[in-house]
């Protein structure tokens, strides 16, 4: 079955970086379109970047100029390299696959657990 692990959450400073991972097993990984959604406490799902499988990617107008998307088919890991964080960006964190490129979280069919991102300031 479809399994998505994400790795490399933390805790950081207004300003610092971080780059998210998820591993991807139990399909074809550079079949389908991935996705990283972050929910903050209290708030609904939102979309942050997303990366088709040729390649292509879109972004969040809140983390563009500052989040960067990838995915490396040969290690079946999707990237979020995340720079000059601000408080705001404090969330869970979730890999998402097979979803359409500028699609909602519930347009995904599988997701990961999360990972925690906390900025401080």
């Amino acid at each position: 079955q479809v399994q998505l692990v994400e790795s490399g959450g933390g805790a950081v400073q207004a300003g610092g970086s971080l780059r998210l991972s998820c591993v991807a097993s139990g399909y074809r990984f550079s079949t389908y379109t991935m996705g990283w959604f972050r929910q903050a406490p209290g708030k609904q799902h939102e979309g942050v970047a997303t990366i088709a499988n040729f390649g292509a990617a879109s972004y969040a107008d809140s983390v563009k100029g500052r989040f960067t998307v990838s995915r490396d088919n040969a290690k079946n890991t999707l990237y979020l390299q995340m720079n000059s964080l601000k408080p705001e960006d404090s969330a869970i964190y979730y890999c998402a696959a097979d979803g359409p490129l500028r699609g909602k979280f519930y347009q995904y069919n599988y997701w990961g657990q999360g990972t925690q991102v906390t900025v401080s300031s």
